[in-house]
């Protein structure tokens, strides 16, 4: 079962990995992003293709279900430093990831 849990991380990575961490996880923020402002839509194969490298992203550090994948995105729809750095980058970010990690979770993973 994937991990719900995640006061069991803890990050014994380097700075410079923190650093490679962070720049890949803008990388694909912003790839988002970009795609929402040229009026992509969550199911969109492009954005489907960015979900599937934020699923990979967050599966160096744990391997998420789809409850867990899911709700991983819908904490990024509550009051929560993950909506705040998502709508820090665009306004509606945060409900655009989570929409498509919906729909990803939904055809990629089990429950």
């Amino acid at each position: 079962m994937g991990g719900l849990r995640a006061d069991l991380y803890h990050n014994q990575y380097t700075q410079a990995e923190n650093q490679r961490f962070a720049e890949q996880f803008g990388a694909i923020t912003n790839q988002m992003a970009s795609l929402m402002l040229q009026g992509a839509v969550a199911s969109d194969s492009e954005v489907q293709e960015l979900v599937k490298q934020h699923y990979e992203f967050c599966c160096q550090f744990w391997t998420p279900n789809q409850t867990a994948y899911k709700s991983l995105a819908l904490s990024y729809l509550l009051p929560s430093p993950y909506r705040d750095s998502y709508e820090g980058v665009e306004v509606g970010l945060a409900k655009f990831t989570h929409d498509a990690i919906v729909i990803w979770a939904d055809a990629n993973l089990t429950p």
